[in-house]
């Protein structure tokens, strides 16, 4: 008994301590994260990533007077027409971007959209709209999808094809 209480207080100390330094480490407490309404958003031009699938910019602009602090990962839907699993697709989230990421007026951040397009073959999904919610906001943005990129649909697969990266600082 003696043992496993030594190991959860080892623990909780472990905890306690890394969670203070995560806390640290992150957002200044002066800046405070982008609203939904100090952010635009556009789409760049889907880029052949050389394994199958297409890199799409997903990209943040401050539209506001005043820095903000962008990161985290967005919340991504493709919506289009009516498909066996329903119109929208939420794409998974993959945590892989900067812990934290300061963005001034007039600059931007950018996430990756990365989808694997459907094989020969395979059954033909062309999204009309994205919607994206900023990391750590409720209120979305929209922006069409480029009419040439067809989206292979894994609502249901344990690791698919089309998922969001985590935002990147755009370099100056």
């Amino acid at each position: 008994m003696k043992r496993v209480m030594i190991g959860i207080s080892a623990a909780a100390l472990t905890l306690a301590a890394g969670g203070t330094a995560a806390a640290a480490s992150t957002a200044p407490a002066s800046t405070p994260r982008c609203a939904t309404t100090d952010l635009a958003v556009s789409l760049g031009a889907p880029v052949d990533n050389g394994s199958g699938q297409f890199d799409v910019p997903l990209t943040y602009r401050n539209i506001s007077d005043h820095t903000c602090g962008l990161f985290g990962v967005p919340g991504v839907d493709l919506v289009g027409p009516e498909d066996p699993m329903g119109p929208v697709y939420h794409l998974p989230r993959v945590d892989n971007g900067v812990e934290y990421n300061e963005v001034t007026p007039g600059t931007t951040a950018s996430a990756t959209i990365t989808v694997l397009p459907p094989a020969q073959g395979d059954t033909s999904w062309t999204p009309s709209t994205l919607v994206t919610t900023p990391p750590g906001q409720t209120e979305p943005l929209t922006v069409g999808w480029p009419s040439g990129l067809p989206v292979l649909r894994q609502d249901a697969a344990t690791h698919p094809g089309s998922y969001v990266n985590g935002i990147l600082a755009d370099p100056a």
